[in-house]
């Protein structure tokens, strides 16, 4: 895949590799599909037991996705709307939404940056609830995580 970057943020090109054997008109073989196959199934059962255990701690999977994507990213303990955006990959009036819901349950805030003269600019810290919150839901899924990664490892041999 072709990094590309977007607002300082890496992500992966959509279209497929030079090497790939869809790009090289190659046939997978029965082997290869099933591993492929296997990595979706293990994907969606994380995506599903993500949502599960989220609820348990009285989290949508949005939230804990926004919560996520908060304290992952790269290199500060804040996110703009902007970034947001493009880390879950939804439009940029759909996060004002859930950062708004989130900070009515006390999961974020929304600071304006005293050194920037665009009021419109808003940081997007967790609150130490949602840091708590974040810490159980990341500990219930630890196990289900060390099988996605066996899972991408498999299917990317061969």
């Amino acid at each position: 895949m072709n990094p590309q970057t977007t607002n300082g943020n890496q992500r992966a090109d959509a279209s497929p590799s030079a090497t790939s054997p869809i790009a090289s008109g190659g046939q997978l073989t029965k082997a290869e599909y099933e591993r492929l196959a296997n990595l979706r199934y293990v994907l969606r059962r994380f995506a599903r037991l993500t949502e599960l255990e989220g609820r348990k701690v009285g989290l949508t999977p949005q939230q804990y996705q926004l919560l996520l994507a908060i304290k992952g990213f790269p290199g500060r303990d804040w996110v703009s709307i902007t970034e947001l955006a493009e880390r879950l990959q939804i439009r940029h009036n759909a996060v004002i939404g859930l950062v708004n819901r989130a900070a009515q349950r006390n999961l974020v805030r929304r600071d304006h940056d005293p050194e920037h003269p665009d009021r419109r600019i808003v940081k997007v810290p967790l609150t130490p609830e949602a840091e708590s919150l974040l810490r159980k839901l990341t500990a219930a899924l630890r196990n289900e995580r060390q099988r996605v990664r066996i899972a991408a490892a498999e299917a990317d041999r061969g």
